[in-house]
């Protein structure tokens, strides 16, 4: 299609990886690449390009908001945007992710396998029918603790998707409260070194959500 580029369409990359941890847990651990590769770009390039550009799920959620008309396409409200309530989310967030790698340490230490993902960091649904024979417990318990985490995020994404703004998710996504952090950081860097400011790429992703 005219005017397209090749990371439109990386939404499909964001779908299938739902699609495939539902039939093989093992395949959560491709989303360390959707954890890492926002991280990287923004410590080597100082900008939110991932989150502005690259990000499979904004996409995607703009394709059900706007296209197939699943979102109020209300603004959101006013709390979700402010500093205390994305950074205490990206705090929470982070200490349960914390939580998720120590029970992954208690089964490489020696405690049983839960085949469990937890939604919500509430509900914990049973996960039998995977097959992770083959590889250490403390593998697949990272799997299924981190699928569940990025079942959530989902969920959590889908939700403000479908009451306000499609991509109202990006503007309290913890890894976009974390890649706008370091990007004005290096800014203050930059602009102590030259005078020159350079956040205006930083706010842009959240602009989407607004």
């Amino acid at each position: 299609m005219k005017g397209k580029k090749w990371y439109d369409y990386l939404w499909i990359g964001e779908l299938c990886y739902l699609v495939l941890g539902l039939f093989n847990i093992l395949f959560a651990w491709l989303g360390m690449l959707f954890f890492t590769i926002p991280l990287v770009i923004a410590i080597f390039g100082g900008s939110k390009a991932y989150c502005n550009r690259y990000c499979g799920r904004g996409q995607l959620l703009g394709i059900l908001g706007k296209k197939l008309k699943l979102s109020r396409n209300q603004p959101p409200p006013r709390f979700l945007r402010s500093a205390w309530f994305r950074y205490g989310f990206l705090a929470f967030f982070m200490f349960m992710f914390g939580r998720m790698l120590y029970g992954t340490w208690k089964v490489f230490t020696g405690a049983p396998l839960s085949k469990t993902v937890t939604l919500l960091w509430a509900f914990k649904l049973p996960w039998q029918w995977p097959q992770v024979e083959g590889v250490a417990p403390w593998v697949a318990q990272y799997a299924f603790g981190f699928f569940g985490v990025m079942l959530t995020s989902t969920i959590l994404g889908l939700l403000t998707m479908m009451l306000f703004r499609p991509r109202s998710w990006c503007v309290y996504c913890p890894m976009g409260t974390m890649t706008q952090g370091i990007c004005r950081l290096k800014a203050k860097k930059e602009e102590a070194k030259d005078g020159r400011t350079g956040e205006e790429d930083c706010r842009t992703a959240q602009a989407a959500g607004q």
